[in-house]
């Protein structure tokens, strides 16, 4: 009975591994109505064992979708990091260095020269002076001054004539209008109308002198006095760090002699040498710049002072023609107000 029982069992095992071989048969031939244009020689078998596909495929592309390709931008050989490390490090300990120095050295001279100032404000040092030179650079201040004066008071004359002008024209026009509508007083109305015209015009000629001498005065006192005097404050302060370096080294000669003692006073010998030339520099450019100065400003104000002469009396005196003449002799060009860019039509 036993026996009868296992042959019924393996038989319907075998049954059952039939039906599944045959399903999975329909399977692969459901697969292949997906892809009609393949056949059975495009791709192996799955029913092939795993040497057969390998041995199936070029032996050029077994591994070529799992090997990546061989790069050939990478170096042979790079520097390693401590190489790096053993080469930026003397130049940043330079850089490093060279700022120490610098912060040490201002300080240094900062603290002298503040020493040196108190003690000149205390009475308690002395400083070097060239009385000449001082007594010059003074009165260029004191001229400076002066022409920035005179610099408002021409603008305060141009802003307040330019005021008189615009009356002038807008009441010109007012006689023009009341002429057309007054036929009773039309000349007189037109007469004045005249004369506020021929004034609005000489205005505007006596505004452009003015306009011309503001700017040339203006370049004068901001720009080429104002370069000197920027040589004059370098050179005193150039003064002050000679005399402090100098005040240094006196107070080193008088003290007794050492080991620690000389190789201060060489160093100060050294720095007193360097700020002594400095000092010699600057001094030697002022004089040379104030004189430059001096022959520029005499050149400058000769002729600006001539135009503002030339032109204030011939716009007060009514003489229109000496007006243009002034004008024209200094090369002014006046800018029409009415005259502005051709309109396509005119061009």
């Amino acid at each position: 009975m036993s026996k009868l029982t296992s042959d019924y069992l393996d038989r319907n095992s075998v049954g059952q591994n039939l039906q599944n071989m045959s399903s999975l048969n329909d399977g692969f031939d459901n697969c292949d109505n997906l892809h009609p244009d393949k056949t059975d020689d495009d791709e192996p078998s799955l029913v092939q064992d795993t040497n057969s596909q390998y041995k199936a495929m070029p032996a050029n592309t077994m591994w070529s979708s799992q090997i990546p390709p061989a790069n050939t931008n990478i170096p042979l050989s790079s520097p390693s990091p401590v190489q790096n490390g053993e080469e930026s490090k003397p130049q940043i300990a330079k850089v490093g260095q060279s700022k120490i120095d610098y912060l040490k050295q201002w300080s240094i001279s900062t603290y002298k020269c503040t020493r040196q100032i108190l003690s000149e404000k205390l009475g308690k040092g002395t400083r070097t002076i060239d009385i000449e030179l001082e007594a010059q650079i003074e009165q260029l201040r004191e001229t400076q001054r002066k022409y920035i004066y005179i610099l408002r008071l021409v603008r305060a004359l141009s802003s307040h004539f330019y005021h008189v002008v615009q009356t002038q024209q807008s009441l010109g026009e007012v006689f023009s209008d009341l002429a057309h509508k007054s036929p009773e007083l039309q000349e007189e109305f037109l007469y004045n109308a005249e004369t506020q015209r021929n004034l609005c015009k000489n205005g505007e000629t006596l505004l452009g002198a003015l306009h011309f001498f503001i700017s040339s005065l203006s370049t004068l006192c901001n720009k080429t006095m104002d370069d000197t005097l920027l040589t004059i404050r370098q050179y005193e302060n150039s003064r002050l760090e000679y005399d402090a370096y100098r005040t240094d080294l006196e107070e080193l000669m008088q003290t007794a002699k050492s080991d620690s003692t000389s190789s201060k006073l060489e160093e100060a010998r050294r720095n007193f040498s360097i700020y002594k030339e400095k000092y010699e520099k600057l001094r030697s450019d002022v004089c040379v710049k104030m004189k430059f100065l001096d022959e520029n400003k005499v050149k400058v104000m000769h002729k600006q002072l001539l135009l503002l002469h030339n032109s204030v009396s011939a716009y007060f005196s009514g003489n229109q023609t000496m007006l243009e003449t002034t004008l024209k002799q200094f090369n002014i060009k006046l800018k029409n107000p009415n005259s502005g860019e051709l309109s396509w039509l005119e061009q």
